[in-house]
This record gives structure tokens, C-alpha cells and sequence, in this order.
């Protein structure tokens, strides 16, 4: 149980920390701009905001619970797992350290949106903003991609959680969103100083967090990579 509830509150900092960074920042700023348009109605402003945060982790359940059972089901895979997947954990969180930092650089890419699916988007009125988060929760780019399948993953595969952890960490994804929503709602003045504040909590977030991946994967690297390497 403890064990449980240390994961979900990583899969929610993971997700956080997912929602902060550039490429998926711009979709959530996109998720914004559509889900403001409703700014006269306050109560669809924060419906459409909790659509898309549902959105979101239905695509990512989906996408992890698809994954977890699929190698679990398989007796070799799900051996190897419990076997190595300790082994690759330092290499991983190495990885994803150094791109928090900003010290190991990859293509900037992602799936994008098109001009269609915004139209369809707009046709489907409040309920687009869950069309929206379905598609903007598979629209990796590469730092996104590192920390759902390189760090989300095995902890949901060791956990054997494929539903929880990734819902949870598709709300963490979304929290931007809900909190600019509330600030929309409610019609706050703040807005500006709450986004410069953002804005320096993502980098600083990032910074701690990179740190901390770094130090724990040369940790395990050490002690569990080295030795079977050697």
C-alpha cells in the first residue's frame, strides 16, 4: 500500500513535470485558448477544463494499461522485467535527467495538431475539450516520450498498476490547465503574475528534478548496472 501511494505521487509529479515543459506547455497553452473562449460561462470554462484532464488520462490508461499487460502477459517478458529492469533503471533516469537539464538535446518533434481536427474540435462544442485531450496526450515530443516510457512505465510495470498510474499522471499532465481555468472562472486579475510564476516553477522544477534523477541513476548505475556489465 505504501509502495502504491509513493508511486502515485511520483506518477503525479511526473506529470506535472511533464505539463512544464515546452512542447507539451504549448498544447496545454493551445488546450487554454480553446477552453477560454467559453469565458463568459464560467461553469463550461471549468467542465471543459475537467474534459480535458479526462481526456488526457483516458489516452494515457489506455496507452499504459495496453503496455503494462502486454509485457507482463508474457512469461519471458515479464521475467526479464523483474530480472533487468532494475539494470535499466539507472541508464534511464540518467537519460531523463540530462534532458531536464537541458545537457543532452533531441529532434524537437511531435505530433501537432491540424487545422481539421481543431474544426472538429470546435463542431463538438464542450465535448472537444476531452477530443482534445485524447490527442494532445499522444502528441510526444522527446521529453515527454523519456518520462512517460522511460521513468512512468517501469514504475507501473514494478507496481504492476496499469491504470492508476498513468490516470493519475494524465491529471498531472492537465493541472496547468484546471488551474488557469479556475483563474479564468473566476475571473482573476492575477493571471499574468500566476504565468511568470509558472514559468519559474518549471525551471527550477525541472532543475531539482533533473539533480535528482542524475544522482539516483548514477546510484543504481553503480550498483546495479556496473556489476552485471562487468
Amino acid at each position: 500500500m505504501i509502495e502504491l501511494l509513493a508511486g502515485s505521487g511520483t506518477a503525479l509529479w511526473l506529470g506535472v513535470l511533464t505539463s512544464i515543459n515546452p512542447c507539451p506547455l504549448a498544447t496545454n497553452a493551445a488546450a487554454v485558448s480553446f477552453i477560454g473562449r467559453k469565458v463568459e460561462n464560467p461553469s463550461l470554462v471549468l467542465w471543459a477544463s475537467l474534459l480535458y484532464t479526462f481526456g488526457r488520462s483516458v489516452a494515457y490508461v489506455a496507452l499504459g494499461m495496453a503496455l503494462v499487460l502486454s509485457l507482463l502477459s508474457a512469461p519471458h517478458v515479464s521475467y526479464f522485467l523483474q530480472k533487468y529492469m532494475i539494470v535499466m533503471l539507472g541508464p534511464f533516469l540518467l537519460a531523463c535527467g540530462l534532458l531536464l537539464l537541458g545537457l543532452l538535446k533531441l529532434p524537437v518533434g511531435g505530433m501537432g495538431i491540424g487545422a481539421a481536427l481543431q474544426a472538429r474540435a470546435d463542431r463538438m462544442g464542450i465535448w472537444g475539450a476531452g477530443f482534445l485531450g485524447i490527442l494532445f496526450a499522444l502528441s510526444f515530443c522527446p521529453l515527454s516520450a523519456a518520462l512517460f516510457f522511460g521513468s512512468l512505465l517501469p514504475l507501473a510495470v514494478q507496481l504492476r498498476s496499469g491504470i492508476l498510474l498513468p490516470f493519475i499522471y494524465g491529471v498531472g499532465t492537465a493541472l496547468p490547465v484546471v488551474l488557469i481555468a479556475v483563474l479564468i472562472a473566476g475571473g482573476a486579475h492575477s493571471l499574468g503574475k500566476t504565468l511568470d510564476r509558472t514559468a519559474q516553477f518549471a525551471l527550477w522544477a525541472r532543475r531539482v528534478t533533473g539533480i535528482v534523477f542524475i544522482a539516483i541513476g548514477v546510484w543504481f548505475s553503480f550498483v546495479y548496472t556496473l556489476p552485471v556489465l562487468a
